[in-house]
């Protein structure tokens, strides 16, 4: 459905994508994950078309869209400032791209009747935008970068001013709605755990290259490098020394999976895989913080200070952590033991490369200007359509 083939795109002396090749195949959702800087939304403006590639192909249904102008590409594009008509209701935001295709008033209504109901709000078709709550406006959003039927639908950051809660309510209505529809989908996000909870496939960026893609299970499990564990919140990491099944690190000698590559490594110990034992029974340690987590699980982060080596974190229950202070040992699970093979590329961070937002022209067009005051659409994006803009505000 959509490729990328050596796409490359600088601004001055930066590399904002560096080479990057990617496929999206048809009824698939992919996440593009990474920290700020690291060419996640340059890489849906060249899709889209708002962003021109020093080198390189975009490619939809095998077509290369070099010549092809946004408002022609048949992509949606919804942004996490969702830009909705204030001065238009809840269903003539979601009829404006399948009017501007000079949709028939008949299918237009069935359409919007259609969507509203898919995103829980058929009642909310006479309603002003602006009398919803943030969660209701995303939703007509959704609905509208819907609307025209777009072959492709692109997010960026589409659920990042919502609140926690109702970002994992509603991350979940997305998959069930994506799936019904067989929408094919690239989203953009810094959250790993929006991205997991979505995606079919995460792809992990970093300076503008892609350091890892995979299903969300295969890069939870097996990071490719020091960074891609770092991004997902890991912080157990420890340069090693692989030789049969131990491994000789500063906590001591670990023991590794059978089949671990031998020689010099990192390893990552995931917090799970550290127990909490009587002092003598394993590396000893003082518990120099706790941090609770909530959830259905009740769990609480434990710093430990070991006697010897770097800080360590072990996960346990509420009900099992240690108080502040307290001597254990800490004892580690083989199977929650990963050796790292990519290399060690330094601290997550904003990296110089990519000025998604500083350089170039920005994606987003607010709404109240894409139309004239009497209603008409005016040149350029326009909220929607695809791509004629479904500039959408809200995420």
């Amino acid at each position: 459905m959509l490729r990328l083939d050596g796409v490359t795109v600088r601004f001055g002396t930066h590399t904002a994508l560096d080479a990057v090749d990617l496929e999206v195949f048809e009824h698939e959702t992919v996440c593009v994950l990474g920290p700020s800087g690291s060419g996640k939304s340059t890489l849906l403006r060249v899709v889209a078309g708002l962003q021109r590639a020093d080198e390189g192909r975009v490619l939809l249904s095998g077509r290369d869209q070099s010549a092809v102008p946004p408002h022609k590409r048949g992509v949606g594009l919804m942004f996490q400032d969702h830009q909705l008509f204030p001065q238009r209701d809840v269903a003539g935001n979601v009829a404006f791209g399948p009017r501007m295709h000079r949709t028939g008033r008949a299918e237009t209504e069935r359409r919007v009747a259609e969507l509203l109901d898919m995103v829980g709000l058929p009642w909310a078709g006479r309603r002003s935008v602006t009398a919803l709550s943030g969660g209701e406006q995303q939703r007509v959003a959704l609905a509208r970068a819907l609307a025209p039927e777009p072959r492709v639908l692109m997010l960026d950051e589409p659920l990042g001013q919502l609140d926690r809660g109702l970002r994992e309510r509603l991350v979940v209505e997305l998959r069930a709605l994506f799936q019904r529809l067989g929408t094919t989908v690239l989203a953009v996000t810094h959250d790993h755990g929006e991205a997991f909870a979505l995606a079919d496939r995460v792809v992990v960026m970093r300076g503008g290259r892609i350091a890892q893609t995979g299903t969300p299970l295969e890069v939870w499990q097996r990071p490719a490098s020091p960074f891609v564990a770092r991004f997902l919140g890991f912080d157990n990491l420890v340069p090693a020394t692989v030789g049969g099944q131990a491994a000789d690190t500063a906590w001591g000698k670990l023991p590794v999976p059978e089949g671990t590559p031998q020689g010099a490594t990192q390893l990552l110990v995931r917090p799970g895989g550290v127990s909490l034992r009587a002092p003598q029974e394993g590396l000893r340690c003082t518990v120099e913080a706790r941090t609770f987590r909530g959830g259905d699980a009740s769990t609480v982060t434990v710093l430990l200070r070991p006697h010897d080596g770097p800080p360590l974190e072990a996960a346990c229950t509420l009900r099992d952590a240690p108080e502040e202070g307290a001597e254990v040992g800490a004892v580690f699970d083989p199977r929650e033991v990963v050796a790292l093979t990519g290399p060690d590329e330094g601290s997550v961070g904003t990296q110089q490369g990519d000025f998604e937002r500083e350089e170039g022209s920005s994606p987003r067009t607010d709404a109240r200007d894409a139309e004239t005051d009497n209603g008409s659409p005016r040149p350029g994006l326009s909220p929607g359509e695809p791509f004629r803009g479904d500039v959408s505000k809200d995420a």
